[in-house]
C-alpha cells in the first residue's frame, strides 16, 4: 500500500471511528456529516468525497468491526472442526466476539433502519449475509442434526439463539460475563441443534 493510499485509509479510519460514537451516542437520524467532520477533524467536503454518504461510512465501521472481530477466520475454523458439539462452541464464541466488540454496529443498523426506507433494504443484506453464513454451519451438520430437523427450521433456531436483544439483555442489562455468556450460548445451540 502506498503513502496516499494509507493516508486515505487513516482518513477513513479516523471518520468512521468518530462516526461510530456519535451514531451510537445521538442516534442516525441526529448525527449528520457536519457533526461527523466536526468531531472527526476532517473538512466536511473531504468526507463527502471520501464516503458520500452516511451510509457508506456505517458501511465502512461494519467493515472494521468484521475485521477486528476476526469472524471470517473463526467461521473457517468452526466449519473444519469435524466434532459437531466443539464446532457449535467455536460458533458461540465467535457469535461472543461479534457481539463483544461490534453490539453498537448491530443498534446502529437498526435504528437507520427504522429511519431510513433505503437503510431498511441495507439491513435486509445484512441479514441475509449473516444467513448466508449460519447456513453453511447448519449445512456443515446436516448428519448430525436432531432428526426429523430440516435446514430451515435449524437455522431459524440458530438465529434465534443469537439474537443481538439476548446479548444485549444478558450482558448489558443484567451484567451477565462474557464467559457465561459464550457457554449458555453455545449449550443452547447444542441443545436446539443436535441430539
Amino acid at each position: 500500500m502506498g503513502h496516499r493510499q494509507r493516508q486515505a485509509q487513516a482518513t477513513r479510519d479516523q471518520v468512521a471511528a468518530a462516526a461510530r460514537v456519535l451514531f451510537s451516542e445521538y442516534g442516525w437520524v441526529a448525527t449528520t456529516i457536519k457533526t461527523i467532520a466536526e468531531a472527526a477533524d476532517i473538512p466536511a467536503p473531504t468526507i463527502y468525497s471520501a464516503f458520500g454518504s452516511k451510509a457508506k461510512i456505517l458501511e465502512e465501521i461494519k467493515r472494521g468491526w468484521i475485521d477486528q472481530s476476526d469472524v471470517q477466520r473463526q467461521h473457517e475454523e468452526a466449519l473444519s472442526q469435524p466434532d459437531p458439539v466443539v464446532r457449535l462452541r467455536m460458533s458461540a464464541h465467535w457469535h461472543r466476539a461479534q457481539m463483544e466488540l461490534g453490539y453498537d454496529v448491530i443498534s446502529i443498523y437498526q435504528q437507520a433502519a427504522r429511519a431510513d426506507p433505503a437503510m431498511a433494504v441495507e439491513w435486509s443484506r445484512v441479514l441475509a449475509g449473516r444467513d448466508r453464513a449460519i447456513g453453511k454451519i447448519i449445512d456443515s451438520l446436516a448428519g448430525d442434526l436432531t432428526p426429523g430437523l430440516s435446514r430451515q427450521p435449524a437455522v431459524d433456531r440458530y438465529v434465534a439463539c443469537t439474537l443481538a436483544e439476548t446479548y444485549r439483555t444478558l450482558v448489558l442489562e443484567r451484567n451477565w460475563p462474557l464467559s457465561d455468556f459464550e457457554n449458555w450460548t453455545a449449550d443452547l445451540l447444542i441443545s436446539q441443534l443436535l441430539p
